[in-house]
């Protein structure tokens, strides 16, 4: 639920449940919310079908209205104000059942996940019921008065829209950033297959052992460019070292563990979100007991991100055929994980990423 939307619903809704037929709430606010959206259709920013969930977003209405009938339908009265907080919490109650369910059902995105979202819409609509209230107790002696908070809607309008228009702009940035991120892995794969591929095959895990631990948006955000850059640095290192069909030497691999630095360094110059990914990926070869580089940071003091990256980068490696040597069962490389978790991988990451590989069978 966006913000923009919820933010006006109490200011409508709570007026609606006490100055028209009190059964008849739910039916105006499906009529209502169809209106706005064939709005959004005559101005081409949603598709016509769109109007058919109508009914999906007035559920909500049903839960103050089972209350109040329950109650008894009477006129608004301030004393009866712990009927309408039951009532509030009916009407929560049931929005986050009617669409925690669809989404339950629809995308995968259990309830009490989407809750942490929710409730920010829940809390803005709480603050507002008690002016949806007082407009109401006015509006019962004077219907006209009702009229009193039609510039507050025009600034909640006003403030929304304000919103989206920043939104829109951020997903604008944000799909600049993914095409860079992407234009450098194609530069990555060009100038060695190997990595290139390897990177693109580590976003998809990284992604979901992310969502595992419950990241953020934005966290998860760098976590995809970090999976998709975090070799980049290898185009600054010579070939022969890359793509060397035996094991390195000490100097090559004091060569090889320099691409770290030369990644962070390649991002900042990008700068922006990618690069705080640059920091990030200086530490994809961190280990958690302080063993890995360049910095031979531990635990925590590694971002999360970055232990991510690291564990899935090694399964990755380690179930994918290199030059020197043949792939290993995905059962085999989940023992080894197993084996060094705690040393050189977060315990929490390498559990996440086993039941990821596991549902993934």
């Amino acid at each position: 639920m966006r913000t923009g939307y919820a933010m006006a619903t109490q200011i409508v809704l709570v007026p609606i449940l006490f100055l028209a037929p009190l059964t008849w709430a739910p039916l105006i606010v499906c009529a209502a919310s169809a209106l706005s959206r064939a709005f959004d259709v005559v101005r081409g920013r949603i598709l016509a079908d769109r109007l058919l969930l109508a009914p999906v977003y007035s559920w909500h209405a049903f839960g103050p209205v089972i209350v109040l009938l329950a109650a008894g339908d009477r006129p608004p009265q301030i004393d009866h104000w712990p009927v309408y907080v039951v009532a509030l919490a009916a009407q929560f109650g049931v929005d986050l059942v009617a669409s925690g369910g669809r989404d339950w059902y629809a995308r995968g995105v259990p309830p009490w996940t989407q809750l942490r979202f929710m409730g920010l819409a829940f809390l803005v609509d709480a603050a507002l019921a008690p002016i949806g209230l007082l407009a109401s107790l006015a509006a019962f002696d004077n219907t006209w008065a009702i009229a009193a908070v039609l510039p507050l809607l025009g600034l909640l309008k006003l403030f929304a829209n304000e919103r989206q228009v920043r939104i829109d702009h951020a997903l604008e940035l944000s799909h600049a950033y993914r095409g860079t991120a992407l234009l450098l892995g194609d530069v990555v794969e060009a100038d060695d297959a190997y990595t290139g591929s390897h990177s693109r095959d580590v976003v998809e895990l990284v992604l979901d052992v992310s969502d595992r631990l419950g990241l953020g948006a934005a966290d998860r955000r760098d976590a995809e460019f970090a999976a998709l850059l975090h070799d980049v640095g290898k185009i600054r290192i010579p070939g022969e070292i890359i793509n060397k069909p035996a094991a390195l030497t000490v100097e090559e691999r004091a060569v090889i563990e320099t691409h770290t630095l030369e990644g962070e360094r390649l991002l900042a110059q990008v700068g922006g979100i990618l690069g705080n990914v640059g920091r990030i990926v200086r530490s994809c070869h961190e280990d958690w007991d302080g063993t890995g580089y360049p910095d031979s940071l531990t635990g925590d003091d590694i971002p999360l991100v970055a232990r991510i990256v690291r564990c899935c980068d090694a399964f990755s490696a380690m179930t994918t055929d290199r030059p020197y040597r043949k792939a290993r069962p995905a059962a085999d490389a989940l023992a080894e994980l197993r084996r060094c978790s705690g040393a050189d991988f977060d315990p929490r990451v390498v559990e996440a990423l086993a039941a990821s590989v596991a549902d993934a069978r």
